[in-house]
């Protein structure tokens, strides 16, 4: 018999995702993003102790919310693998929705950053009442895509591409994908995105980071 308790994982624990949250935050939760406070509307918040609250329905991403930082390794198609530096931002408003924002840069073979920018992604979360999430995402390679999916754990989430478009400059030979993102043992977040690349699902970009703001 198969087992599909990874596909129907049971309800989100919210006191556990709290508690979670609290313990990875111990060294953090005095930093936010900076503002100009002179919009009519709550700003954006990376730290769930400063700004609006955070949505109920967003109960199941809460450990995500926050700035993070650090390195990973990546393949793209046509290219040799290499290190890359990477500040990632899930932040809110108080609404049912998540700003995502990934900013990356290559580091040189003696693992020093370097100061060009990298790909940059941005996008939005949003979370139904069953738990099935919902995350756009605009890629600066020129990608556009739209995926699903459902937290794994409280510390665990997978989505898949239901739709993916690339531009006419950007990597035709790349194709829809599937993303983990999870918190590890040591409350850093990785995470690992696989693309089907000539027909099969190949590890495409991944990395570990470390919470420096939340």
């Amino acid at each position: 018999m198969t087992d599909n308790s990874q596909n129907n994982p049971g309800p989100v624990n919210p006191n556990e995702a709290i508690a979670q949250a609290e313990e990875s935050a111990k060294n953090t939760s005095s930093r936010n993003l900076p503002d100009f406070n002179d919009l009519p509307i709550p700003e954006d918040t990376a730290n769930l102790r400063l700004g609006p609250n955070l949505h109920d329905g967003l109960l199941a991403l809460l450990p995500l919310i926050g700035v993070w930082r650090g390195q990973g390794q990546a393949a793209q198609p046509g290219e040799e693998e290499f290190t890359f530096g990477q500040q990632v931002v899930f932040a809110h408003d108080g609404e049912n929705r998540i700003r995502y924002e990934s900013r990356s840069w290559r580091m040189d073979d003696d693992g020093q950053p370097l100061d060009t920018p990298d790909r940059r992604e941005s996008g939005w979360l949003r979370i139904g009442e069953d738990d099935n999430i919902e995350m756009t995402v605009a890629h600066s390679d020129g990608i556009v895509e739209i995926l699903y999916g459902k937290p794994l754990t409280e510390r665990a989430w997978q989505l898949e591409s239901a739709s993916t478009m690339v531009t006419e400059t950007g990597p035709a030979d790349l194709g829809p994908g599937k993303r983990l993102y999870g918190l590890m043992p040591n409350n850093d977040l990785g995470w690992v995105d696989e693309r089907l690349v000539n027909g099969e699902m190949t590890p495409w970009m991944s990395a570990q980071l470390q919470r420096v703001v939340g």
